[in-house]
């Protein structure tokens, strides 16, 4: 493992569904894509937090390791977790991605950054910076829970998660 990056072999949500059947969960989401890149995997790191970034922040500037934060926004579309400084972080930091079920924004820069982002939407506003958020705890996106450490596949055709890496 290169610098202390997860290795995670290419995968394809739709192959992960065929190898896996009910092992493996889809979120019911219509994520859109932001970063640089579209195809993702990795272990995940949660976040439940509401239009506050500070521990989204936090998180991203330390070692990603090849892993996915995924944050649970409560689905909440008045202000952005995620910019272009922290897209630029996470790439720099070495997170293979970020979920965020909630919105982002600069996403003219989030494009140029060698990241997956997927989200809900954009929003120009920024968040709120008091250090609200709950890190590493079991969280629900869309009624599908999530808990540190599951897999999650990323691509063109939605987020999936996974107990373990699947063998394909």
């Amino acid at each position: 493992m290169p610098n202390g990056e997860i290795v995670t072999p290419k995968l394809a949500t739709a192959d992960v569904c065929d190898a896996m059947g009910r092992a493996v969960s889809v979120l019911p989401v219509d994520f859109q894509d932001f970063g640089g890149r579209v195809d993702f995997a990795g272990p995940a790191v949660t976040l439940r937090t509401l239009d506050d970034n500070t521990k989204v922040r936090a998180l991203l500037e330390g070692k990603g390791e090849g892993r996915v934060l995924v944050v649970d926004g409560d689905a909440s579309t008045r202000v952005a977790l995620l910019g272009g400084n922290l897209a630029a972080l996470a790439a720099k930091n070495g997170w293979a991605g970020v979920v965020i079920y909630g919105c982002v924004r600069d996403r003219h820069e989030l494009l140029g950054e060698d990241v997956g982002i997927k989200a809900l939407r954009s929003c120009p506003r920024k968040s709120e910076k008091l250090d609200r958020g709950d890190v590493n705890v079991e969280i629900a996106i869309s009624g599908v829970p999530i808990h540190p450490g599951d897999w999650v596949i990323a691509d063109a055709d939605g987020v999936v998660i996974a107990k373990e890496l699947p063998s394909l």
